[in-house]
């Protein structure tokens, strides 16, 4: 998480073009919808107008898209003509999903991408192509716009792009499905990172930071699991999970009671109920997770539902470590389950 303080001197980096902060972070334009290096020549935003991020993956996901002047992801003096050459293939096409025979029609060696991107930016190309992806269908979930209705201007020669991109993540459009068919997203900021809520009418079924790794896949399954189309907006139950969210973080109550459900294996679903016994404040090992469940050998199954959880912080995967008193692993990132702990150790159980 970037404090304040930390933004602050992100945003005077930008004010003055300091080449020194050369890839330490990128600033997203809340009015522009683009993100750029520290030193782009465009006039600069008003603080309120920026968020800050450390990666450029980050920004994607955040539903931001690359600036055209500074060119945060392919300018010619840090990365090759390979990862130029894939940069604007991406823009040009954003809601292609990659295979072989692509990188073929350009000339361009798959492995050899995969390594120049994972060197530069810290993700492979084809993960870099999907958080691209998944950032239009989630910013179209942040602006709360119906996919029937919408015709965004994003910055392409059309806006087809834009829609066949959210709608290949998330569904047929709702002309062509009833109300039981239907979920809705939304984009909820907080303290930590945006999370996007699913839920219907009934029960939340899915809350992720938007950066999660596999984010996209996992709202395809549900999507496919569910038989629904997710379409943004709100209802009763994102409203009361916000609510919770913006309590739990203020730290004046962490415990929820918007209702869920789980959509797993039964095994799986029993792993998920025994994480939401552990108290606010205690963590429990990964082989103890198994003993609890009467299965002493299944320490690794147990890793594997917990990192399958669906309902970040609401099931409380981020209080399980390892044995030996490790975080171990968290799909929302290690500095985000060490926040979580060390939030949740600082109150009394009984009084929040």
């Amino acid at each position: 998480m970037i404090t304040l303080d930390r933004k602050q001197e992100y945003y005077q980096a930008l004010i003055s073009k300091n080449t020194e902060y050369e890839g330490l972070f990128y600033v997203g334009v809340k009015t522009t919808g683009i993100f750029c290096r520290p030193t782009c020549p465009a006039r600069k935003p008003k603080f309120e107008n920026c968020e800050f991020f450390e990666h450029a993956q980050q920004a994607l996901l955040a539903s931001f898209r690359p600036c055209q002047r500074c060119r945060p992801l392919s300018h010619p003096n840090h990365v090759s003509d390979v990862i130029r050459t894939l940069v604007e293939a991406v823009e040009n096409n954003p809601e292609k999903r990659w295979n072989t025979q692509d990188f073929r029609a350009l000339s361009i060696d798959e492995s050899t991408a995969r390594r120049q991107f994972k060197k530069r930016f810290g993700m492979t190309f084809v993960e870099y192509a999907r958080a691209r992806r998944m950032g239009l269908a989630l910013k179209q979930i942040r602006s709360g716009q119906s996919v029937i209705d919408s015709q965004l201007y994003t910055g392409y020669e059309s806006g087809s792009g834009f829609r066949d991109a959210f709608a290949r993540i998330m569904g047929d459009a709702p002309t062509k499905l009833n109300e039981q068919q239907i979920l809705k997203a939304a984009w909820l900021d907080t303290p930590l990172g945006p999370m996007i809520a699913i839920a219907d009418e009934q029960a939340l079924v899915l809350l992720e930071f938007v950066d999660r790794r596999g984010l996209e896949r996992e709202v395809e399954r549900l999507r496919l699991r569910t038989g629904s189309a997710i379409i943004p907006g709100m209802n009763d139950v994102i409203e009361l999970i916000e609510q919770e969210l913006e309590q739990y973080f203020a730290g004046t109550s962490l415990h929820f009671s918007t209702p869920i459900r789980m959509i797993g294996s039964p095994f799986q679903q029993s792993v998920w109920q025994e994480l939401m016994q552990i108290p606010v404040g205690e963590t429990r090992s990964y082989q103890g997770i198994a003993l609890q469940l009467g299965r002493p050998t299944a320490s690794r199954a147990v890793a594997r539902a917990n990192g399958s959880n669906q309902l970040a912080i609401i099931i409380p995967c981020h209080r399980v470590i390892t044995s030996s008193g490790e975080l171990g692993g968290y799909a929302g990132g290690l500095t985000r389950k060490d926040w979580l702990l060390n939030h949740e150790s600082r109150y009394d159980p009984l009084k929040v």
